[in-house]
């Protein structure tokens, strides 16, 4: 089997629910080569070194000419977001970011969020009164990131709706196998989201008030701030969604691992870990480059060829983690690539822990669960941001 046609089976929306097999014949060969020139890193090793590299570019504008670059490169004026850059572009943007977000500077600004979040989290779950089954993913799991990421910009509570469109609509345009259609969509969007956001930052240019923006509008170009805000609605949401999606589901698969969890809460830290490595939210890096020729596992990555980091993959490697097809919440040395690693490692990632953490728990302490309505689910269409796009299930009740 060529790695062309594994590559076109893990991307083919028909393996969408089980693309793990697919991912172990891959690991066959920590390097392979498709036809077109891409090579593809799929070991756990491997991916942490090779995504360590400084060799290897996150900028899309280093991929040879005919390659897909992502949405985030559109010609919409725009410069990159400071994902898609590399040092010392990426460092002096990505430090200015953390100021306000996080510790040193802010260390209380997103703990400061968890009270806010808790109650959308109880006001999502008491609309699940005198129902007798709820969509998991847009009953819960969708309103809560959009939520959390608008009040981290500051966007105004009344704005928000149009916020779940735009961000489905530009997760959807970062699959490298979209059509022209989803390209349009994601570059409508990109524009209506811009447009809004250019607005928005100069009302808080004039108005300071809570949120990022009004903290990072002096010191980073509109067009920067723009950039970012585009970014962090995308990174922040969508894989907030899918991780706690994957989250219920994987439990529900597990009714052994869940009556555990109903009687100790204390192993939601573990159990979501163990989540982000089993189920991880983004499943593969697909838009890296080489600068220069990288050896890794006997295979030469030459200089200028796309690089594909098969997170998925490396995070079921049994030259890694012991029994990696079980999902165990007691795994020891759980060093996951779940949030991917080195300077890119998640920027999102506490804000995505504190949702995890404020609506997994609450939501099987006040829902009895009776049993999943489709399983496997009907999966979204991108096979990067990876999980359900619906999660029907039954329940008998609500508690308080």
């Amino acid at each position: 089997m060529t790695t062309g046609t594994l590559i076109t089976q893990i991307t083919d929306y028909a393996n969408r629910a089980d693309p793990y097999p697919l991912y172990a014949e891959l690991r066959k060969q920590p390097v392979r080569r498709q036809d077109d020139g891409t090579y593809v890193v799929s070991t756990y090793y491997e991916v942490r070194s090779v995504a360590n590299d400084p060799r290897l570019s996150n900028d899309t504008r280093n991929r040879p000419p005919g390659y897909a670059r992502t949405a985030d490169a559109d010609d919409t004026g725009l410069p990159p977001s400071f994902i898609f850059t590399d040092p010392p572009v990426h460092d002096r943007l990505r430090e200015t970011i953390t100021r306000p977000f996080g510790p040193p500077h802010s260390p209380r600004f997103l703990d400061g969020l968890r009270g806010e979040l808790a109650q959308v989290v109880t006001e999502l779950l008491d609309a699940f009164e005198g129902k007798d089954q709820v969509d998991i993913v847009e009953d819960f799991a969708y309103p809560l990131p959009v939520t959390a990421i608008c009040k981290v910009l500051g966007v105004p509570r009344e704005d928000e709706p149009n916020f779940h469109g735009w961000a489905d609509a530009l997760a959807s345009s970062l699959d490298p196998q979209v059509g022209e259609e989803g390209k349009e969509k994601g570059q409508q969007a990109r524009q209506d989201l811009g447009a809004y956001l250019s607005d928005l930052i100069e009302t808080k240019r004039r108005h300071p008030g809570p949120g990022i923006l009004s903290a990072l509008a002096p010191d980073m170009t509109p067009a920067d701030l723009e950039a970012t805000a585009v970014l962090l609605l995308v990174a922040g949401h969508e894989t907030t969604v899918n991780a706690i999606t994957n989250t219920t589901l994987t439990l529900l698969r597990h009714p052994d691992i869940l009556d555990r969890f109903l009687k100790d809460p204390d192993l939601a830290v573990p159990l979501i870990e163990e989540v982000l490595r089993y189920e991880p939210p983004v499943q593969f890096v697909p838009w890296t480059t080489a600068l220069a020729d990288i050896d890794v596992a006997g295979t030469t990555i030459p200089k200028g060829s796309p690089v594909w980091l098969m997170l998925a993959a490396a995070n079921r490697d049994p030259q890694r983690f012991e029994d990696p097809d079980r999902f165990d919440p007691d795994r020891k040395d759980n060093e996951h690539l779940g949030m991917y690693t080195g300077i890119h490692y998640c920027f999102g990632a506490p804000l995505a822990r504190i949702e995890l953490h404020l609506a997994v728990p609450e939501l099987f302490r006040r829902v009895k669960f009776s049993r999943l309505l489709e399983d496997p689910p009907p999966y979204r269409a991108n096979a990067v941001l990876r999980g359900p796009r619906h999660l029907p299930v039954a329940i008998e009740g609500l508690t308080a």
